[in-house]
């Protein structure tokens, strides 16, 4: 028996144990186990004379194992999800560490042979209602776990979702803690203010009230409001819609946040208004889009550091075009080449443009990016499900010493184990 079916079979063995048979074999036949293995190679060079470092490469390969039992029967069921992550260091050096792959000593610059975490997550549902405790992956507008590296960024603490009433679901939630996508530990939650980490800034407390409610199956109306506690509040509101015009599907989503301060305000005073605009255009393989957004007030866009910004319509490989007053807009393109016979094979190229930035020592400032995404997935055979994929951003300001070339190579195979 295989150590992650194992796993499985001893939680529903102790229900078993304990009296519970018909508990067991629900835990154990919704059960699910998978390892997804991600070799990931990231370069990332500056241009700048000035630039504090000229190069950020690194090589790493890592695991991601989940394993998820069913829930018992019952009125109030009960389920357990773990998740295991570990990263092995392929290639690093002290002159070239800080691309998040992997975590490196601050005094030497040095990245460990092998880093790694356990997170556990106990799950109960009453009816249509779900809390999960523990190990967390939130994707909520408010708040998005980062996967954009060797392991992804979890967060620990409590969600509670219900979907009670037909078209209406509702969210409630406190996280404490968070860890980082390149670290073995975890710690307290910190702010970023317009792309600027302030890691003084700190709370161990994020709560969250939301509700989605679908006037149809076309469309969709959301509104949000989260604070972390004694740094900044913040509220969000959002609209989505879809319409089909013969072949085509069109698509957009509206957003709005209104960001201040919160009691001791650590952060200092802050203020912060974002709007977001994405619309998209569908017809066969092609997929257009039109990313529009805007930062009012004094301050760029307020969020818990490290996370994903990709409620926002620029969320880019590289920016989020989140800089106090920038006016930002995208053009992107993707194709799915399973239009043309050969499924598993995707890219996509944009580009975006921000400007009217305000920063310190900065009027006005101007930023661009240029994404290049190729992917393929082996439909079959022995190397079924292998997907390899590289990712190009060119990123230049006229501000600062931050123009750069990324390169990302990721080479993903996933087992499923149970």
């Amino acid at each position: 028996m295989s150590r992650p079916s194992s796993l499985i079979r001893g939680v529903a063995l102790l229900c078993a144990a304990a009296g519970h048979a018909s508990a067991a074999t629900a835990l154990s036949d919704d059960a699910h186990v998978s390892l997804l293995t991600r070799n990931f190679y990231f370069d990332r060079d500056y241009h700048d004379s000035g630039a504090q470092q000229s190069q950020r490469q690194e090589w790493a390969q890592g695991f991601i194992f989940k394993a998820s039992t069913g829930y018992s029967p019952g009125t109030l069921a009960v389920g357990l999800d773990v998740l295991g992550l570990l990263g092995v260091k392929l290639d690093s050096s002290p002159d070239r560490t800080g691309s998040e792959l992997l975590p490196y000593d601050h005094d030497d610059g040095r990245a460990p042979d092998t880093f790694g975490r356990l997170g556990v997550t106990l799950k109960l549902r009453l009816s249509q209602t779900e809390l999960h405790i523990g190990e967390l992956l939130p994707s909520l507008p408010i708040l998005r776990y980062n996967d954009g590296r060797l392991l992804p960024q979890t967060f620990q603490g409590g969600m509670l979702t219900s979907r009670e009433w037909d078209g209406l679901t509702l969210h409630a939630g406190q996280i404490r803690s968070f860890s980082p996508r390149s670290a073995a530990d975890s710690e307290d939650l910190y702010v970023s203010v317009g792309g600027r980490t302030m890691v003084d800034a700190r709370s161990d407390r994020f709560n969250y009230l939301g509700a989605e409610y679908a006037l149809d199956d076309d469309t969709q109306i959301g509104a949000w409001t989260a604070h972390l506690e004694d740094v900044y509040r913040q509220d969000y509101y959002s609209l989505k819609h879809a319409e089909r015009i013969g072949d085509w599907l069109l698509g957009g989503t509206l957003g709005l946040f209104n960001g201040r301060e919160d009691g001791s305000a650590l952060a200092g005073r802050l203020d912060n208004q974002a709007a977001s605009l994405l619309v998209s255009a569908n017809r066969g393989g092609h997929t257009f889009y039109l990313g529009l957004q805007r930062m009012y007030g004094d301050d760029g866009w307020i969020t818990i550091d490290r996370s994903l910004g990709s409620t926002l319509a620029n969320d880019m490989f590289a920016n989020t075009f989140v800089f106090a007053g920038e006016r930002s807009w995208q053009l992107r393109y993707d194709y799915d080449f399973a239009a043309l016979g050969i499924p598993g094979l995707t890219t996509l190229v944009r580009y975006g443009h921000g400007d009217h930035i305000e920063a310190p020592g900065v009027r006005n400032g101007r930023e661009w990016e240029r994404d290049f995404d190729i992917a393929y997935t082996i439909q079959s055979g022995t190397f079924k499900s292998l997907n390899l994929r590289w990712r190009n951003a060119s990123v230049r300001r006229d501000f600062g010493d931050t123009d750069f070339d990324e390169n990302r190579l990721i080479v993903s195979y996933p087992f499923d184990l149970y």
